[in-house]
């Protein structure tokens, strides 16, 4: 296997290569799979050297793992920017692009879910490619938003409203990649449990200086929140409660 291994290097390298240049110019959706097989090496001996060589603890190439493992913010999984990391994605499926089985740049810190998440298919269009966290950086603009539901209970719901100067590619893939990791429920079912922590200091906050004091509080959270992460839920959730007169008003319906 050793030998095998060693005679198909050279593959493995141009199959980096290309999965780089793919990347930075956002064409992955493009790539064959046909281009990705490894000469004299099937794509479960590809997979097998992953699992066994790479991710076992004690396999020589652990450290690789470890340190892609803690390469993320702190230590965020940058496909939902809420979870913790825990394991190692794939941006292009192992199995349907072996010869990137062990890239480096094809292995994104995650958090389970997401890896869960995310299906094995590849992208048919431009559109329809996730977001690569090494390749495209997406969070210096403000693209994430929140929506209040008027109503007992109140509820939060967030959307992706992309800046005017991104291209329609850009647009879509955003919302491709909000949509396929499932981040409209993950970040309701957040704001949720949000607002039942903070509902009982609202309510003082109400009771001592009414709607402008509780809107006042909810401004500074949320302009402490957009300075440290411009595009996390709790950034949209606490700007479009702020800015909600009738949330304001109405803090009294917020569950104890």
């Amino acid at each position: 296997m050793k030998n095998k291994l060693e005679k198909a290097e050279g593959d493995v390298v141009r199959a980096s290569a290309s999965f780089a240049a793919a990347a930075q110019e956002g064409s992955v959706y493009a790539l064959k799979q046909e281009d990705f097989k490894v000469g004299g090496v099937s794509a479960a001996e590809m997979v097998a050297v992953y699992e066994s060589r790479m991710v076992k603890g004690t396999s020589p190439g652990r450290f690789i793992y470890d340190e892609i493992m803690v390469s993320s913010a702190e230590g965020r999984c940058p496909l939902c920017g809420h979870r913790d990391v825990s394991t190692l994605d794939h941006h292009l499926p192992k199995k349907l692009f072996p010869a990137l089985a062990v890239t480096p740049l094809n292995l994104i810190p995650a958090c389970s879910e997401c890896n869960k998440t995310k299906l094995h298919g590849v992208a048919g269009s431009p559109g329809k490619q996730t977001l690569h966290p090494y390749f495209e950086n997406v969070e210096s603009d403000p693209w994430l938003v929140a929506e209040v539901i008027e109503g007992e209970p109140v509820v939060i719901v967030f959307k992706v409203d992309s800046p005017d100067h991104w291209d329609s590619v850009l647009c879509e893939r955003v919302r491709h990649h909000f949509q396929a990791f499932g981040l409209p429920a993950l970040y309701m079912s957040q704001a949720v449990q949000e607002l039942n922590n903070i509902s009982h200091y609202l309510k003082q906050l109400f009771d001592r200086g009414g709607p402008d004091q509780v809107s006042v509080y909810l401004e500074d959270q949320a302009v402490s929140r957009r300075i440290a992460h411009v595009n996390s839920w709790q950034t949209a959730m606490y700007t479009a409660l702020a800015q909600n007169r009738w949330f304001c008003e109405n803090v009294g319906l917020l569950s104890r």
